[in-house]
């Protein structure tokens, strides 16, 4: 199944009481490249997010953003700096005596200095938040493993669509190259004419410089090999493996042998339709760029 580089997923749910974002996007790049950014104090759920994702996508330049939020099922503990809040206190006290101010000292107007008191959480399960966060993950890449999926079925039917044409171009110049070589003869036959008057042609000679000819101009091996790679690509485009980089090897091919056929061509008809070709290989070379 053909799948681009391109694509997005995301995940943003309450999972085992905590808030879990997972964000995944992706452009096309030569191999795989990876880059997170996760909340604070999780890092070390990188790795794991590498390998797993790894995985699953073999190709393309891949972001992922994490965030976890606190859980509100693992208990926290609050401790208060009593030394600190004895030190407010007095201090509060000596202004009231010192400026005649009533003395409103409360527990609300003390919890104003938020210095006084610290909160611990308890230690992090690791493996147990990685879990939790797998579960996001997972969703996050079937939604983008899924766009993968809908844009590679694009690029798909548009290579499909190039290839046809080129194969019916082909085609017409498989048709057309033997017709040069008799219209050569033709030529050559009529020029001989035009210079020796009523002498006698020699056929022999005539047939030999026609074959010659058609030896210089003959393109059949290369539309053969031509056929046969977009045989090889029609198999490529429904593999379920990652293909791009071969598609990408095919097609250096494919504009070898059109730059082959070009070079042979006299006729001012096939050097148009090879033209053609090149065009339509390289709109196909600009998809496979963007293939897993």
């Amino acid at each position: 199944m053909l799948k681009s580089m391109t694509g997005y997923g995301r995940c943003d749910e309450n999972i085992d009481g905590r808030d879990i974002i997972v964000e995944i996007k992706s452009v096309n790049h030569r191999y795989f490249e990876f880059n997170a950014r996760i909340s604070r104090g999780y890092g070390f759920l990188e790795d794991n997010l590498k390998k797993y994702i790894q995985s699953k996508i073999s190709r393309g330049k891949i972001d992922v953003y994490v965030s976890v939020g606190a859980s509100d099922v693992e208990p926290s503990v609050v401790t208060v700096n009593h030394s600190l809040a004895a030190g407010y206190i007095s201090a509060m006290r000596e202004v009231g005596e010192v400026y005649d101010l009533p003395n409103d000292i409360t527990i609300s107007s003390i919890s104003r200095y938020s210095d006084i008191f610290s909160v611990h959480k308890a230690p992090e399960d690791e493996e147990k938040v990685w879990n939790t966060v797998l579960i996001a993950l997972d969703k996050a890449l079937d939604s983008f493993i899924s766009m993968r999926i809908r844009e590679g079925e694009r690029m798909k039917a548009d290579i499909s669509e190039r290839a046809a044409n080129i194969l019916s171009i082909v085609a017409k110049i498989e048709e057309r190259s033997p017709q040069t070589v008799a219209e050569y003869r033709q030529k050559l036959q009529d020029r001989i004419e035009e210079m020796l008057g009523d002498v006698k042609i020699d056929e022999q000679r005539l047939l030999t410089e026609t074959a010659i000819f058609a030896d210089k101009i003959a393109v059949a091996e290369e539309t053969v090999r031509l056929r046969s790679h977009f045989d090889q690509l029609n198999v490529m485009l429904n593999d379920d493996v990652p293909v791009g980089r071969k598609i990408d090897f095919l097609v250096q091919e494919m504009n070898r042998e059109a730059n082959t056929i070009g070079s042979k061509a006299v006729d001012s008809q096939i050097a148009y339709m090879v033209v053609d070709i090149k065009a339509e290989i390289e709109k196909i070379r600009e998809q496979v760029q963007n293939i897993e």
